[in-house]
């Protein structure tokens, strides 16, 4: 095979004003070997090639704003905004060709002035403002392709019933611009658009704008042309523009030459500078998006994406009416997490929430544990957090609607934004201090964003909006704390029903049927029930990956858990032990879009609140009989993931079939709870593994748009281990019941005599809420929430084939067996369970996985 050398890079320069560099990545692609830099990819990163995925990309930069308070508009405040992007440039990147850059842009008020001079020119007449918006467009440089693309945009604002004004070509100087950057160079169009009614006001025209944007976009991918995905629009809207792209720093101002325009005035401007950490740079990931722009991580973006495509069919809006259906789908796969973040945040804003409300319902402050926060401020997160999940991640968000501009933090602060108001009225916001030369005695005051905390400038008001005030502000404008009270049912608070009846089988054969063994007793187990804690172990592992052992192995060996790396820091539990929380909601959750209810609403959404994921005996039966609690509001169906035994492994597939079947026709027989049950294994029933049957049912019903019709509750055998949790977790469980363990306790006399088997249970419990609070952490997620259905894992030795049916979103990057292995390895348990070897007739397999045993796991290291 011929080898090529990869081209010659730059060292990384960290100088206060030179841009940092990726290093060059050569991947493989058919037979011969490709140099590729990233950014070479165009439009859209590379394919998943190899161990590289797309899916999995982040970017680490900087962002700034300046506004002037009273909304005096100004070419100083763009050029100023150019300034501070320029200054921002060593938080950027770029290739190995120091002109390639990884993208930069800035975002401005509709400079209405200056569009009506320059259209004008052309004979193209403008309404008054507010009575038309304008769309920053980017076409393919094919010609066919890009005719295409504005027919269907043309057709779409025909359909909306709107008005086509024209189009306008934006002049740009790519003098400046890398070879490899004028490649994948888009053309770059301005389309104008009037109100085709004459009562239409500013904020419905805003909405059809969105609803031309979405409904043209998804035409053109529908098309599948080979040049679609070049298509792309960074903006529409009647308040604001967005001038974009793979460039760096300085040659935004120098690219568009509209922002050397005197006459291009704004109150406001937004910019970014990209860094793209282990991501490829394209035209339409730069920033700033619609409405954001964002130095940070997503961590749970997988969770909320798939979250946000369940709520399609149970979503309405009476702001958006019969236009929502054409929303959807609202996020395409392969989006980064700042662009699916600022599709979702679009979506609220267009379904009626205020800016800042929407902000807050998506990035929470940490509410649960803080003793300090007051109650209304605590009773409107509360009520939010069964509305939607948090984006969890290491972020610095600043937003705008063209009127607000704003920032804000993650609740663990873990990004830099600083700002300073000045005696003219300024506020500069940026990743840190000193992107403009501003003389000290200007500056009336400076300070940081802190953990959860944001910063709010109204220019219609004329003011800024503090902290306090505009919390408080929305936090009274409803009565949530008696709209909790009202529909609140907590776990806790409800009575304790009949014992649940006791499995005939015998406890040792249960155990072996779910693969059981010696060391899970005395290593996983019984230090948990002995000290509240998982034991410590040493990081080295010797034994063969699941996929190469010739012992069966439990589905959840397969999969490994991911971690924070590169800019995304993890969390500590202990000493962040304010932020973090293990609080469930359990069952259907509530319309997001239901934004305007009266303050005398009687009915709001019924709420079944548990304050850990992880169910006890009683709490399970209290879930099992609900509809006696709650008068019929909540009702659970249990849904048995055994079948028979002598359909052996090839039978597993119709089983879980007909198990999402089921589960299906019982949401829609009004069951908004269901339990995923493998406690009637016996000789004659092996069960589906409780993480496949689990993420089967989940993936399903996020299909079937039902998945925010019911909770799901696992009730599992398997689940003994910390990982075993979180995986169910990840993969959609809102609570788990590990019958089998917490009955395993109970016989660990000899390993723990001096504890009661009450006591070991409080103890196991426990144990496995540290090991989650500890496994989120290190991905850099607070929440329980944030993190169910999150799927922060890759499978390993998986083929992709089942992984993208079953575990759909998951990498397996490394291929192996599929789903026919799978359940063979379960039939081949269950065989070993009720089969008559000797060996097992009176105890557990030794094991072996960590520590050497004859007839165990093999090892690289034995005493042979």
């Amino acid at each position: 095979m011929r080898k090529v050398s990869p081209p010659r890079r730059r060292e990384p320069c960290f100088g206060p004003n030179q841009p940092r560099h990726r290093p060059v990545c050569v991947v493989k692609s058919g037979e011969d070997d490709v140099n590729q830099i990233a950014g070479d990819s165009g439009s859209q990163p590379p394919a998943k090639q190899g161990l590289y995925d797309p899916r999995y990309e982040h970017d680490a930069c900087g962002l700034g704003f300046i506004v002037h308070i009273k909304g005096q508009k100004s070419h100083a405040i763009i050029a100023q905004a150019l300034q501070i992007l320029k200054n921002l440039t060593h938080r950027g990147a770029t290739g190995a060709d120091p002109l390639q850059g990884d993208g930069a842009g800035i975002l401005i008020q509709l400079p209405d002035a200056f569009l009506r001079r320059v259209c004008g020119r052309q004979g193209l007449t403008l309404p008054a403002i507010g009575q038309y918006g304008v769309g920053m467009v980017f076409l393919p440089k094919e010609p066919a392709s890009r005719m295409a693309c504005e027919q269907e945009m043309e057709r779409a604002i025909a359909s909306e019933g709107q008005i086509l004004l024209g189009w306008r070509d934006v002049p740009t100087d790519n003098s400046g611009l890398s070879e490899r950057t004028k490649e994948v160079e888009p053309v770059i169009r301005q389309v104008f658009i009037a109100r085709g009614a004459n009562d239409m006001d500013q904020d419905a025209l805003e909405r059809k704008l969105y609803i031309i944007r979405k409904k043209s976009g998804h035409a053109i991918q529908a098309l599948k042309l080979r040049h679609g995905k070049e298509f792309y629009v960074p903006s529409m809207s009647t308040r604001t523009i967005v001038y974009k792209g793979m460039l760096l720093a300085h040659q935004v101002g120098e690219y568009y030459r509209d922002l050397r325009d005197q006459s291009m005035v704004s109150a406001l401007a937004m910019v970014h500078q990209r860094f793209s950490t282990n991501t490829f740079p394209t035209w339409d990931l730069a920033h700033p998006f619609r409405l954001v722009c964002h130095n940070g991580e997503i961590n749970t973006l997988r969770g909320n994406v798939n979250w946000i495509r369940a709520r399609q069919q149970a979503i309405a809006s009476p702001v958006l009416g019969r236009d929502l259906d054409k929303v959807w789908p609202l996020i395409y796969d392969g989006q980064s997490d700042s662009a699916s973040f600022d599709n979702a945040l679009e979506l609220l804003l267009m379904g009626g929430y205020p800016l800042a409300h929407a902000m807050m319902l998506m990035i929470p402050e940490a509410w649960h544990g803080n003793p300090l926060m007051d109650e209304d401020r605590r009773a409107f997160y509360e009520y939010h957090a069964a509305l939607m999940e948090p984006w969890d991640g290491p972020a610095a968000m600043a937003f705008t609607d063209g009127r607000q501009i704003g920032a804000t933090l993650d609740r663990n602060g873990l990004r830099p934004a600083r700002y300073i108001v000045t005696d003219d009225d300024y506020v500069i916001m940026a990743s840190e201090v000193g992107v403009l030369d501003i003389p000290e005695r200007k500056v009336i005051r400076k300070w940081r964003l802190q953990p959860g905390k944001m910063l709010l400038v109204d220019t219609e008001q004329g003011r800024i909006i503090d902290d306090a005030e505009l919390k408080r502000t929305l936090a009274t404008a409803k009565p949530y704390r008696a709209w909790i009270d009202r529909s609140r049912i907590a776990l806790d608070a409800l009575p304790d029903p009949a014992p649940p009846q006791k499995s005939p089988v015998p406890l040792l054969d249960r155990q072996q049927a779910f693969g059981y063994s010696q060391e899970d007793l005395k290593i996983i187990l019984a230090p948990m029930a002995q000290n509240g804690e998982e034991a410590v172990g040493s990081m080295g592992n010797d034994a063969a990956l699941p996929v190469l052992s010739n012992r069966p192995k439990v589905l959840y060996n397969y999969f490994k858990q991911l971690f924070a790396q590169v800019t995304n820091p993890p969390i500590d539990p202990i000493r962040e032990e304010l932020v973090m929380s293990l609080v469930t909601f359990i069952g259907p959750r509530p319309n997001l879009l239901a934004v305007d209810l009266d303050a005398d609403e009687i009915d709001p959404p019924m709420r079944l609140e548990a304050e850990k994921p992880i169910l006890t005996a009683e709490e399970m039966e209290k879930i099992r009989h609900i509809d006696l609690f709650t008068g019929g509001a909540y009702r659970s169906r249990e849904l048995d993931i055994c079948y028979p035994a002598a359909w052996g492994a090839a039978g597993m597939e119709a089983a879980l079939a007909s198990l999402c079947a089921h589960a299906e026709d019982a949401i829609k027989l009004g069951y908004n709870i269901l339990i995923i049950s493998d406690r009637k294994v016996s000789a004659e029933l092996m069960p589906i593994p409780a993480l496949l049957a689990t993420a089967a049912v989940h993936q399903h019903l996020v299909r079937k748009g039902l998945r925010t019709s019911t909770g799901l509750v696992v009730e599992t055998g398997s689940a003994r281990e910390v990982h075993q949790f979180a995986l169910l977790a990840g993969y959609g469980a809102e609570a788990i019941h590990p019958y089998l363990a917490l009955e395993s306790l109970g016989e660990l006399h000899e390993y723990v005599p001096e504890v009661s088997p009450e006591e070991s249970t409080k103890r196991y419990v426990k144990a496995i809420c540290k090991g989650l609070y500890k496994v989120m952490s290190k991905m850099g997620i607070s929440t329980y929430q944030s993190y169910c259905g999150a799927q922060i894992f890759e499978a390993v030795g998986l083929n992709s084939a089942f992984a993208d049916k079953y575990f759909t979103g998951t990498a397996s990057n490394i291929e192996g067996i599929g789903l026919f292995e799978v359940a063979d390895e379960a039939f081949r348990l269950h065989q070993l369970a009720f089969g008559d070897s000797p060996v097992l007739r009176d105890a557990l397999d030794a094991g072996g996985e960590y520590q050497y045993r004859v007839r165990g796991e093999e090892h690289m290291w034995t005493p042979d």
